[in-house]
């Protein structure tokens, strides 16, 4: 057989095992599936793949993501590391997906102060009458000239019936936004009324992504920093050096 014949038959027979290989792993990855729906009936709507670590499965569901063996009979809720790196990897996978899961509202969705095209962007899950909400936007200026874009979305710490819903609605259809968030995060009084709006899409996206407590800031890298970071400290957390402090937003 001459060498050109060879390549030809070796070709054919490396397209057929990895034909079947990659059958066999959709099979195991569908077998895995149903295994875990079978006892949690929620993950139908998991992303299932192969781990970075032989033998695991990961799963990915909302912004979460953990582990299974082959077989789907066992979970493990907890962080792979690299030993020799020290690297997190479920955390960098976790920081991917906050920001898909992020960026999916659209900033239609948001309000939004800051340049056009920032050096940096936070995504600020922000209740109007929380005090260190209020804290923090007064930084918002300084961040800004920094370069820094803020983009707001609404948790109102009290839930879907509290009055802070209600004063998130009204900033929301307020004919200038951005006016009106300042206002009700200084206490000052809103003109209350209702539209089409996306709080509670917000709260809801707030309750998937685990926030706790308000401000929860989310940089554009994924990481999270939970509560109010003065603006100086921020910046430096940023990578963005000699940025001048500034007045109050409105």
């Amino acid at each position: 057989m001459n060498t050109s014949m060879l390549r030809v038959v070796l070709s054919v027979f490396l397209s057929m095992i990895l034909g079947c290989s990659a059958a066999a792993g959709e099979k195991d990855l569908k077998q895995v599936k149903t295994e875990l729906v079978r006892s949690f009936p929620e993950l139908a709507a998991a992303t299932v793949k192969p781990a970075p670590v032989p033998g695991l499965y990961e799963i990915e569901f909302d912004a979460k993501i953990f582990y299974t063996t082959e077989d789907g009979k066992y979970l493990f809720m907890g962080d792979l590391v690299e030993v020799g790196t020290r690297q997190n990897i479920t955390e960098g996978r976790r920081a991917t997906r906050r920001l898909q899961v992020l960026d999916g509202v659209g900033e239609d969705n948001m309000i939004v102060m800051g340049p056009a095209k920032p050096r940096r962007t936070l995504t600020v899950f922000t209740d109007v009458d929380c005090p260190y909400c209020a804290k923090f936007h007064l930084d918002v200026p300084a961040l800004n000239r920094a370069g820094v874009k803020v983009r707001y979305l609404f948790y109102p710490r009290e839930g879907l019936a509290s009055e802070s819903y209600k004063r998130s609605v009204a900033v929301w259809c307020d004919a200038d936004r951005v006016k009106a968030i300042g206002t009700a995060k200084a206490g000052g009084k809103l003109t209350m009324k209702t539209c089409p709006n996306p709080v509670e899409k917000h709260y809801q996206l707030g309750a998937q992504l685990e926030i706790r407590g308000t401000p929860t800031i989310f940089i554009d890298d994924g990481k999270i920093i939970p509560g109010y970071v003065p603006a100086p400290r921020l910046l430096e957390m940023l990578g963005i050096k000699n940025a001048t402090s500034g007045s109050a937003a409105r």
